[in-house]
């Protein structure tokens, strides 16, 4: 096992160069699904060396339910300082849990009580709540996914912009951004160093929709339009962790992509190109990741196996 425990640890960092190019160069479909990918890779990896180093320094405290063999010296030696690494992953493994946990349950409870706000209402794919104040979000779950706007948003579109509105939050719902939204979040909370990678995915999710909403009603301008007006009428109060058309974030980006050409769609970028060296260093990493974290793991399960008395 060794030094290379550590590794995944700090891997996230290969995918950073990716993160702040993908927003310019890769189409957002592409970059939500590529980033979603490399950060959820990357997050159960560097929980999982997290818990094998937890073993181990478990195994050092006076006291514990472990089995005796667990402490033995050749169990030891397998990783680097285990007296400090050992013992600091415990702390650290438990605030990644209480982390998650957090943000899981505060998902968990926006979901909820946004369907229970609507649980008087026609079960129909488009909820509409007599509010003066401005909102509209994209709902998943529940009997079915709902597109939920209130009278003082529809009341501030014009009609080219409520298509656009509709389109955009239907995207958010077709492709089920809020998977890709909560992975990020969870891994983010696993690994510090994912952060850009979270901030990255909020930002091409938005792209994403904006772009299929500027496909299906034929007009980037309206949609350019629907999303300006949107946002300075709400000021982003739509439920953080919800998709929405107004989300806060950098809407001057998104407006000017909008009024520029639609992105050119690739698969792959080219391998000698910036987008494309950063591209395959945030694959490498993922894949050495996943290769240090297995090897980590198998290295341990056998030298345990071997250590503990039948």
């Amino acid at each position: 096992m060794g030094v290379f425990v550590f590794l995944p640890l700090v891997l996230p960092l290969t995918a950073w160069p990716i993160a702040r190019l993908a927003e310019q160069r890769l189409h957002p479909r592409t970059a939500t699904v590529l980033l979603t990918g490399v950060a959820g890779v990357m997050a159960l990896c560097s929980t999982l060396c997290l818990a094998l180093l937890m073993v181990v320094g478990t195994a050092q405290l006076p006291g514990n339910p472990l089995p005796d063999g667990w402490s033995d010296p050749e169990v030891r030696r397998s990783v680097p300082r285990h007296e400090i690494a050992g013992k600091a992953a415990i702390p650290a493994l438990i605030a990644v849990v209480v982390s998650c946990g957090r943000a899981l349950l505060r998902h968990c409870r926006v979901r909820r009580r946004a369907h229970e706000a609507l649980s008087g209402l026609p079960r129909t794919g488009v909820a509409v709540l007599p509010d003066s104040e401005p909102y509209a979000y994209a709902l998943p779950g529940g009997p079915r996914d709902r597109i939920v706007v209130s009278t003082g948003m529809l009341a501030c579109l014009t009609s080219p912009e409520r298509r656009a509105l509709f389109a955009h939050e239907r995207t958010h719902l077709s492709a089920r951004h809020h998977r890709h939204l909560l992975t990020v979040q969870l891994a983010a909370c696993t690994n510090p160093f994912l952060w850009p990678l979270r901030s990255a995915v909020t930002y091409m999710v938005e792209r994403w929709a904006d772009e299929q909403a500027a496909e299906a009603i034929g007009s980037r301008k309206a949609v350019a339009r629907a999303i300006g007006k949107a946002a300075l009428v709400s000021g982003g109060a739509s439920p953080a962790t919800l998709a929405s058309l107004a989300a806060p974030g950098p809407l001057p980006r998104r407006v000017a992509a909008l009024l520029g050409p639609p992105p050119t769609v690739h698969a792959w970028p080219p391998a000698f190109t910036t987008v494309g060296l950063a591209l395959w260093t945030a694959t490498g990493g993922a894949t050495l990741s996943a290769w240090f974290s297995a090897n980590s793991a198998i290295t341990l399960a056998l030298l345990l196996r071997a250590a503990t008395p039948l």
